[in-house]
């Protein structure tokens, strides 16, 4: 751990490995799901391999982190104290990194990252565009340590927020500085976390609870699974400090069994902590005792709103109810609740370490701290940041992501998931926080960003995350259960060549009725990508009702395909793999296709080799 505290001071100039006279090195493989399926978990036996065949055992250490967050480049392996990033690694690799970075002490260029503007190699991450801007909080840990090894946590100050509090402050003490912080729930309402443990505690019960929400479902979305893998330890610290503060002694993780690498590293920290007495009876040797078991989800997207999740964990369905009572009333088992989402508890124990003013003064006025998002789409990299509330889509798109892949153009960004909006240009310089994105017509969510080019159809898009919605309501209230399908009846229509201007003013009266009336957040904000999409691509839906156009050639029923002779060479690949057989023509001749047949699928697109089928 000490290597990895000096790595920040080593510069990209210095040489490197055992050559470079340094006694120890740590090679750190990245271990999230991501790299693991592009086999980061095989990188790390044959680096093993390699360093003991070469007899250098003692002398170097590879550890599997969590994700470093720079997913377009993985599988990522970092070499310590030295700070060279190496990117898209491969198993085969394992052995040429040893020979020569370890033992011989020059870097494996090739496997360097390439600056896109300057076109020079990055040994650093710190030089790198994508982390130059982002202050990694609730990711402070993930990338970093061995989250198998509760004593990596420990040394990162692990822990050393419970010891404070459960020794020299009441609990009173400490939710007052949660306050201070200004930290607010990061799983998409925003609601003050200090407000939230106050409540809790202030309700008089036998028996409370502490509820960690890790169902993550938003489509895109992979912030929690990437704390939960990474740095489980900061989650249950966070749960067992908030035990603390509204008198709980029990705690419960709701997780997607879809999860198993969070489910396995959680239940790894959970045995660890017991063993080392900051979990269980009497912790730390106080006469305060908390302890966390693991529920699963089925990977219902409404258990995200926390009724729904807190009947689920009782065995009942999966429905959310009207508030009041809140949970923190009336929660799991009708007992006082406390439910947080774990980006929310991440920020939990450096808050009490490194103080409220501290994480205070990074963000906006209302909206204090950073906020972690997962960056996916047309966008050239993909990937897991964290930036300062107040940072702005442009500044994410264009700095850190890296601009729109293939020179395409921007054409817009949804955040906030299947619940959020799609902001356009115009909307490139607002600030993120929560005021500001829910003023544009979006929202913060979760933290999903998905970004989306001019090949994309809004009309398409709005279709898509209705029929999320639509497949995930859980049918109690009429609004969701019947507002929705009509919604989405109507875009299919519209879609399919159908619709009429009529339909348009329907979709915005529906969906506004079904946002005033729908019982829980799922239904309530389920219209929103309509809504914003009307209101910034109204274009678009006359296109596909006046003219039954789609500009990027998305909705298949208002598309022709059309072979141009003057570039068809006759060889026939598209008619052999036309599933409807809707090509004609002789060899060596210029061929038709059927309108009538074609189900616009494509495929005579992927097998010409000439360019010869156009769309229209």
């Amino acid at each position: 751990m000490e290597l990895r505290e000096q790595s920040a001071d080593v510069t990209t100039g210095q040489s490197c490995g055992l050559a470079a006279g340094t006694p120890h090195l740590q090679v750190l493989c990245c271990g999230g799901t991501g790299c693991k399926a592009s086999n980061s978990h095989k990188i790390v036996d044959n680096l093993k391999a390699a360093i003991e065949e070469n007899g250098i055992a003692d002398k170097v250490d590879v550890l599997t982190t969590g994700c470093f967050g720079f997913c377009e480049k993985g599988p990522i392996v970092k070499i310590i104290p030295d700070n060279t990033f190496y990117t898209q690694v491969t198993p085969d690799d394992a052995i040429e990194i040893v020979k020569e970075h370890l033992i011989a002490g020059r870097r494996v260029d090739r496997l360097l990252y390439v600056d896109p503007k300057s076109g020079q190699t990055v040994s650093d991450s710190k030089h790198m565009d994508f982390y130059r801007k982002q202050e990694r909080i609730a990711l402070r840990n993930c990338g970093f340590i061995d989250p198998e090894n509760i004593e990596e946590y420990i040394a990162r100050d692990g822990y050393q927020a419970i010891a404070n509090a459960l020794f020299n402050q009441t609990p009173e003490e400490v939710i007052e500085l949660i306050k201070k912080s200004g930290l607010r729930g990061r799983g998409g309402a925003g609601f003050p976390t200090g407000v939230k443990w106050g409540f809790a505690r202030g309700y008089q019960s036998d028996e409370k609870f502490v509820v960690c929400n890790a169902d993550e479902g938003d489509p895109g979305a992979f912030m929690d699974r990437s704390i939960m893998e990474g740095d489980p330890n900061s989650i249950i610290e966070a749960m067992t400090i908030c035990g603390y503060c509204i008198g709980s002694n029990q705690g419960l993780i709701y997780i997607r069994a879809e999860y198993p690498l969070a489910v396995n590293r959680l239940k790894i920290a959970i045995a660890q902590a017991r063993e080392y007495g900051l979990l269980g009876k009497n912790i730390l040797g106080s006469d305060f005792s908390f302890d966390i078991e693991i529920r699963y989800g089925a990977g219902a997207f409404v258990c995200g709103e926390e009724t729904a999740l807190i009947h689920s964990m009782e065995g009942k369905r999966g429905e959310p109810t009207l508030k009041p009572p809140f949970p923190a009333e009336a929660g799991y088992n009708n007992k006082p609740t406390n439910v947080n989402n774990v980006e929310t508890l991440a920020n939990v124990p450096i808050i009490l370490t490194k103080g409220a003013d501290w994480f205070a003064s990074i963000g906006t006025e209302k909206s204090k701290g950073t906020k972690v998002f997962a960056l996916a789409g047309k966008i050239n990299n993909v990937g897991l940041i964290e930036v300062p509330m107040g940072t702005t889509l442009r500044e994410i798109i264009y700095d850190i992501g890296g601009g729109v892949k293939n020179g395409k153009k921007f054409k817009a960004v949804q955040t906030g998931g299947p619940s959020g909006g799609c902001l356009t240009e115009k909307h490139l310089d607002t600030p993120i926080d929560y005021e500001h994105l829910s003023a544009a017509g979006s929202m913060m969510g979760s933290g999903g960003m998905i970004v989306m080019d001019e090949d994309d159809c809004m009309v398409s898009v709005a279709k898509f995350y209705l029929e999320f919605t639509v497949g995930e309501s859980c049918g109690k209230c009429t609004p969701c259960r019947i507002g929705n399908k009509r919604l989405l009846e109507i875009l299919t229509r519209i879609t399919e060549g159908n619709g009429t201007m009529e339909d348009l003013e329907m979709l915005k009266t529906l969906s506004e009725t079904i946002k005033d009336t729908a019982l829980c957040g799922l239904g309530q904000t389920s219209p929103n990508p309509v809504l914003s999409t009307i209101n910034n691509f109204w274009d678009e839906y006359v296109e596909h009702v006046k003219q039954h156009k789609c500009r990027s050639k998305q909705c298949k029923a208002l598309v022709t395909y059309s072979v141009d002779p003057t570039k068809c060479k006759g060889c026939g690949a598209c008619k052999r793999n036309c599933p409807a057989n809707a090509i004609m023509g002789d060899v060596r001749k210029p061929h038709i296709i059927n309108p009538y047949e074609c189900i616009r699928c494509g495929m005579c697109i992927s097998r010409c080799r000439f360019d010869a089928i156009q769309i229209f």
